[in-house]
């Protein structure tokens, strides 16, 4: 497995890094007037309340834009990748930035159907996508 820098845990992020350990997508939800949240925060920049809970999201998505990166950024790491920001369904806007998986690079379109899956590090679950047609 290659090598990743992972995020440090706090208690804003510690649903959407820890979620894939049950296969769930968490996202940062305003209690008082719905608006999803991302990246985590505890405050929501619409109606700033500060009840902000983490909710499972559907993990679909569809890619909005990314790019194809041919330079290992880190020892070890298998390229090319793509680094892409995909919008989830739950919300206009709501983009997660994440690496497209499962296809080959130059498979990927705006546009593109996604559903998300997990890659583990130790108590660190990133949230990836694949293409919805991969089985």
């Amino acid at each position: 497995m290659e090598s990743r820098r992972l995020p440090l845990l706090d208690i804003e992020n510690h649903a959407f890094w820890t979620g894939g350990s049950v296969g769930e997508l968490a996202i940062c939800r305003c209690q008082q007037c719905g608006h999803f949240v991302h990246p985590p925060s505890a405050a929501c920049p619409v109606c700033a309340s500060v009840d902000v809970e983490a909710e499972t999201v559907s993990g679909r998505a569809s890619v909005v834009s990314f790019s194809v990166n041919h330079q290992a950024w880190v020892a070890g790491q298998a390229v090319p990748f793509v680094l892409a920001m995909v919008e989830l369904d739950e919300q206009a806007g709501l983009w997660v930035m994440s690496n497209i998986v499962g296809c080959e690079p130059s498979k990927v379109f705006i546009g593109q159907r996604v559903r998300v899956c997990f890659e583990a590090h130790d108590d660190v679950w990133l949230p990836m996508f694949i293409p919805e047609d991969v089985a």
